[in-house]
């Protein structure tokens, strides 16, 4: 099993994670994503986007991947036996870029938004599939943004950052220029 990745992507990030929390074993091919290979733009096309994951098929998009993941290696889930609550988790990660990610990169940007705002209503907790979904982007706007977690988003982040998957995406993020 291959991951085509990059560090800086907070989609990836998902990826790593997952792959962490299921204890799997793969093959990292880093990319430059200011310098997107021609093969990339073949295995995902039209915009060569990672996370790709290269298994029986080719994967693209970290929903996806964690999805497959989840269902390829069942222990530990990611997702809890009751339905409800995994439909929740699905939403919530399929509504990402409204629940937080449009607001991110518009912070990044510098353009005017609601990211604080965002951070204070977001839905954590629900599940580890959901959680895992979000953490990449608080933990860059804590970290790389320099944006202060609401208290409940601050102790939600602490508690995730016990686990070893989520405190080496921690690393990974404080080693980036």
């Amino acid at each position: 099993m291959k991951v085509v990745d990059a560090l800086r992507c907070p989609y990836c990030a998902r990826v790593r994670i997952a792959l962490a929390e299921k204890g799997v074993a793969y093959e990292n091919v880093q990319v430059d994503l200011r310098d997107r290979p021609a093969w990339l733009i073949e295995l995902n096309p039209p915009s060569g986007r990672v996370p790709v994951l290269r298994e029986a098929i080719d994967l693209p998009d970290s929903e996806v991947i964690m999805a497959y993941l989840d269902e390829r290696f069942p222990e530990p889930p990611l997702l809890p036996d009751d339905l409800e609550v995994r439909a929740r988790a699905r939403l919530l990660v399929h509504r990402f870029d409204a629940n937080l990610g449009d607001d991110y990169y518009a912070f990044r940007r510098g353009d005017d938004n609601d990211l604080a705002g965002k951070l204070e209503r977001l839905e954590v907790g629900v599940s580890l599939f959901s959680d895992i979904a979000y953490v990449p982007w608080v933990i860059r706007a804590r970290d790389m943004l320099g944006v202060e977690l609401p208290e409940r988003v601050a102790g939600w982040l602490a508690a995730l950052e016990q686990r070893p998957s989520v405190a080496a995406e921690v690393a990974v993020v404080q080693g980036l220029s």
